[in-house]
C-alpha cells in the first residue's frame, strides 16, 4: 500500500503568510497533498510542485479551467456543512443521504470531509466512502476506534484519510488494524513534526527484508572486468548496503564504503558493487543490471537486519579492476556467486561481522537475500530459469 501525507493549510491556519510558512515547510520535508481554500490553489502553485486538494462548498461544480495551474487536482467538500468542519449530517440520517455534489460527473476527483462526532458520523462516512475518491475523517474526542471501525468497514473504493496532529498519532493511523489509513492529514506548523511525519510515511512503505546466512564454498582470483561503484546522494550508515550479486534468487550484502582506511578516505554515499552483469536490488522488489544504472535511478539501501530505504543515483562510475569469484552456499544447498573487485575497502557481512573480500575464507557466512524465483527484466516471474 503506498502512503501519502497531507497537510491542513486552510484559513483556519491563519493569514496568508502564516499558511505559506506551513506550505513551504510541507513542500521541504516532502508531503504529497496540501489541503487549502479555493483561493489559495494558484499561490501555492507559485510555491512548488505538490498535489493540491481544495475545499469547495457542498453545492460546488467542477469547472471546467483553460489553465490547469489554477485548477485544484481534487475537490474536497464539508468544510462548511455545520460551521465546525463536518459534511453536513442530515438530521433524519438513517441510511442514505444527498451526497449530489460528490456524485456528479466530472474528471476531477472529489472528496469528503467528516468530523467523527459519534455513530452517526460514522455511519454517514461510509456513505460518503461510496462515492468520494477521498475520504477526510477527523476526530474528536474518540480517534483509535472510529478509525479501526471504518477501516474495518470501508473498502478500497475510497483513500481513507486520517486527521491527525504529530508524528506519533500518524504512525498509530498508518499501522491500526494492521491494515491502517491510506494517507494521514497533519494539522500542525511545527516544522519538525511534519518532517517526522513524513519519515514515519516512508518507513511504513519501506520493506523489511528476510536476510539468511550463505556458507563461503569457492573465493578464486579472476581476470580484470569493468566494475561498477554506486555513488549515491545519500550518506549510508556503518551497518548499511546494497545487495548484489550474479544470480538473481541470491544477492549477497556488500557494505558500503563507511570505514576510514589509512589509505582511503571514507565513502559512505558509495557501494562498490561488483561487475557490470551483475544484479541490485531496487525498491518494489525489481533487480537491475549494475550496466544499465544512470544518474537519477533509485536503488534499495539494505542494513544487516533487513530495514530497507531508497536512494538516488548519483553517478555510476565504470572502471577495469581486478575481481574475485565468490561462491556460497545457500541453507537450501543452491549455489549462488557473485564477481567483486580484488581490493580491501570493500566489505561484506558475515556471521563475524565486516570482512574485506581480500580475507575471506572458505567456511564463512555472508549475509545473503535469497528468493528461489526467477526474473524476466527484472521482474519476478513463475518460470523456469537456470544461471549457472
Amino acid at each position: 500500500m503506498t502512503r501519502s501525507v497531507w497537510l491542513k493549510a486552510d484559513d483556519e491556519v491563519g493569514s496568508w503568510e502564516d499558511r505559506k510558512r506551513r506550505i513551504t515547510a510541507g513542500l521541504e520535508a516532502g508531503v504529497d497533498w496540501v489541503l487549502v481554500d479555493e483561493e489559495d490553489v494558484d499561490r501555492v502553485r507559485e510555491l512548488g510542485a505538490v498535489n493540491i486538494a481544495a475545499f469547495g462548498g457542498d453545492d460546488v461544480h467542477v469547472m471546467e479551467a483553460e489553465d490547469d495551474e489554477t485548477t485544484a487536482d481534487a475537490t474536497i467538500i464539508g468544510k462548511d456543512g455545520e460551521g465546525d468542519g463536518t459534511v453536513d449530517l442530515p438530521p433524519d440520517f438513517s441510511g442514505s443521504a444527498d451526497l449530489s455534489a460528490i456524485r456528479q460527473d466530472g474528471d476531477q476527483p472529489m472528496g469528503g470531509y467528516v468530523r467523527i462526532l459519534d455513530t452517526e458520523y460514522e455511519t454517514f462516512a461510509e456513505e460518503v466512502a461510496r462515492d468520494a475518491e477521498y475520504t477526510i475523517i477527523i476526530g474528536s474526542d474518540w480517534q483509535i476506534i472510529p478509525l479501526e471501525n471504518l477501516i474495518a468497514r470501508i473498502g478500497e473504493e475510497t483513500e481513507l484519510v486520517a486527521g491527525v496532529q504529530t508524528a506519533e498519532e500518524a504512525q498509530t493511523a498508518y499501522e491500526t488494524l494492521e491494515i491502517g489509513a491510506d494517507a494521514v492529514l497533519l494539522d500542525t506548523d511545527d516544522p519538525d513534526e511534519i518532517r517526522r511525519t513524513v519519515e514515519v510515511r516512508d518507513e511504513a512503505e519501506r520493506e523489511t527484508l528476510d536476510l539468511q546466512w550463505a556458507e563461503v564454498t569457492a573465493i578464486e582470483q579472476t581476470g580484470s572486468a569493468d566494475r561498477v561503484c554506486i555513488d549515491t546522494g545519500s550518506l549510508m550508515d556503518h551497518d548499511e548496503g546494497m545487495l548484489i550479486g550474479s544470480m538473481s534468487r541470491g544477492l549477497f550484502f556488500v557494505h558500503a564504503e563507511t570505514a576510514e582506511s589509512p589509505y582511503v578516505a571514507s565513502r559512505p554515499f558509495r557501494v562498490n558493487a561488483g561487475a557490470v552483469h551483475a544484479y541490485v536490488r531496487s525498491p518494489g522488489g525489481e533487480t537491475k543490471y549494475l550496466s544499465e544504472l544512470q544518474s537519477g535511478d533509485e536503488v534499495q539501501i539494505v542494513d544487516t537486519n533487513g530495514k530497507t530505504r531508497e536512494a538516488i543515483v548519483g553517478r555510476a562510475k565504470i572502471e577495469k579492476r581486478p575481481m574475485f569469484r565468490v561462491q556460497a552456499e545457500t541453507a537450501d544447498g543452491d549455489r549462488i556467486e557473485t564477481l567483486i573487485q580484488n581490493a580491501e575497502t570493500i566489505k561484506v557481512h558475515t556471521s563475524n561481522g565486516r570482512k574485506a573480500v581480500t580475507d575471506l575464507e572458505e567456511g564463512d557466512e555472508l549475509l545473503v537475500y535469497y528468493e528461489d524465483t526467477a526474473r524476466h527484466f527484472g521482474e519476478a516471474v513463475e518460470e523456469s530459469i537456470i544461471e549457472k
